[in-house]
């Protein structure tokens, strides 16, 4: 029986494809093994996480103004220790800053400055109000180079290899996906890039026990534990910064490994 050109080229390709199903099969059941645990690992949500702990922020009708009247007071740790913040980052002129889960402006001011003109500043955000809020402040206060960026639970959405410095104030609680979340942040920075991070104790000695408790309800974990998915995530630990006036509140500094 004669077999055409075309049928010829489909049967070799058959045949090996036989020869070989098993091993070719046997990669891809371990490529596709591989790829689920890593999809899984950067998908799975924080343990201990409070479950609303975002609807405030996500609420597209919140308004950035009650969150300023709380945050930005002498009575917030982060507010009046500000300046020895942006101090740690130890920011150069030219240099490209971001600051993650930049709510309702803190630092917008002082990071722009510190940065200047030569260099820029993202404002990464989550929440709908606060992206509009920061767009009209940086207008406002004329802060040329600002951008705002805004963020998902899981991406940063920032440049790859776009940044020199990273900070992270009071948010990293609120992260509901870190393990992901770190990866993009890891990708946005340069060759030596520094990430600063400030987060409350999560049992802290010195204050209330009204206070203590509350924060034990709303931060997930330590500081050793954040210090060490950090780590795990591909951070290498650069030191603890003692902050006058910190009793809540920490400050550990990382670099890119």
């Amino acid at each position: 029986m004669r077999v055409s050109g075309r049928f010829s080229v489909v049967f070799l390709l058959l045949l090996v494809t036989s020869i070989t199903s098993n091993s070719t099969a046997q990669e891809v059941l371990e490529s596709s093994s591989r790829s689920a645990s890593q999809e899984s690992t950067a998908s799975k949500r924080a343990e201990n996480l409070p479950d609303d702990i975002n609807r405030g922020f996500l609420d597209p009708n919140m308004d950035p103004q009650e969150y300023i009247k709380r945050f930005e007071v002498e009575s917030r740790e982060v507010f009046a220790m500000r300046r020895e913040i942006v101090e740690a980052m130890e920011i150069k002129p030219g240099m490209a800053v971001a600051d993650i889960g930049a709510g309702t402006g803190l630092f917008l001011k002082p990071l722009s400055v510190a940065s200047n003109e030569a260099g820029k500043l993202y404002a990464v955000e989550i929440s709908p109000s606060f992206i509009k809020h920061l767009r009209k402040r940086s207008v406002d206060e004329t802060l040329k180079n600002v951008e705002v960026v805004f963020c998902s639970d899981r991406e940063a959405n920032l440049p790859r290899n776009s940044v020199d410095r990273v900070l992270i104030c009071d948010v990293y609680h609120h992260f509901e996906f870190p393990d992901s979340t770190l990866q993009s942040l890891r990708e946005a920075m340069k060759p030596g890039a520094m990430m600063v991070l400030v987060d409350f104790h999560r049992e802290p000695e010195d204050v209330s026990s009204e206070r203590r408790q509350w924060l034990m309800g709303h931060v997930r974990a330590p500081m050793e534990d954040f210090r060490r998915e950090i780590e795990q995530a591909g951070f290498v630990f650069k030191d603890q910064l003692k902050v006058e006036g910190f009793k809540e509140n920490y400050l550990l500094r990382f670099t890119k490994k």
